[in-house]
């Protein structure tokens, strides 16, 4: 596959992801619980191996190399390069590699048409924060789909700033408050500070917002998801995630309150699940 040129970029989204350690992210905290919900949701909709499989925004690649263990066909595309180097540097070791890792941009991909069986798209709607960006990105997945082609889309949920705050103690600080008011109005997460847990350029969804997105990118919705339920905000969440028992009292009420309406966007995380060529 050709490289395409470099995606156009925020910035401070590119300085954010140079700095933060992404590619460990998941390892750590309550993004272990985002993590193996993910994977739940991913494979509750995944077709069947060997499939193809296109992780739009896969960052160094935990979801591709776990789907490409489970015997996917699958292509990394991320709009950073240092990602996607570390990505292509962990697949020279990899005992099932991946069929490919490449520096692209979500809204104008280069695989063809109907070339895929399923798209993850599980970063970029919530760093494309203009609505025509984030309908260029769906559409593009459309394309590349085969009919019946399943997409797995993920956003960040418009309260996940002021949950996170909560949990934290971060309130107290009068950036970070404004931060919160300006997501709280219209989803549009900025962070003019230094510091990094503050996270960086995004749009956070209302899960009905999401849902519609898809819709209007002429995908079926199956389904739409509060990913960790609220107890990603528990204080001591770590230590109950290291005891097996506990972490499934966790588990089990992220599960039970997934499609609830009234608390998805209690999640910090939302996953949205469309079908290529399906009945609205």
């Amino acid at each position: 596959m050709i490289e395409q040129s470099l995606p156009t970029i925020d910035p401070a989204i590119k300085a954010y992801y140079d700095r933060a350690p992404e590619e460990s992210r998941l390892e750590h905290g309550a993004s272990q619980l985002e993590e193996l919900r993910t994977r739940e949701l991913i494979l509750r909709y995944a077709p069947q191996p060997p499939a193809t499989v296109l992780d739009v925004g896969g960052a160094a690649g935990v979801y591709a190399f776990w789907l490409a263990e489970r015997g996917y066909d699958v292509h990394l595309v991320d709009a950073t390069p240092r990602l996607v180097d570390v990505a292509r540097d962990r697949n020279e070791g990899a005992t099932h590699r991946l069929a490919s890792c490449a520096v692209g941009d979500a809204r104008a991909l280069s695989q063809a048409r109907e070339s895929a069986d399923m798209v993850l798209l599980l970063g970029p709607l919530y760093h494309l924060v203009q609505a025509h960006g984030r309908h260029a990105a769906l559409t593009e997945a459309a394309r590349v789909l085969r009919a019946g082609g399943v997409l797995v889309a993920a956003g960040i949920s418009r309260w996940a700033s002021t949950l996170d705050g909560l949990s934290r103690e971060l309130l107290g600080d009068p950036q970070f408050a404004r931060i919160v008011e300006r997501d709280l109005v219209d989803g549009h997460h900025q962070n003019p500070t230094t510091r990094l847990d503050y996270f960086t350029t995004a749009y956070f969804h209302r899960p009905e917002d999401l849902r519609q997105e898809v819709l209007d990118a002429g995908f079926a919705v199956e389904g739409l998801f509060g990913v960790e339920g609220p107890g990603w905000i528990l204080p001591d969440l770590l230590d109950r995630w290291k005891d097996p028992a506990r972490r499934e009292i966790i588990l089990h009420v992220a599960r039970a309150l997934e499609s609830e309406r009234e608390v998805i966007g209690s999640s910090a995380h939302l996953v949205v699940v469309g079908r290529k060529g399906g009945t609205r």
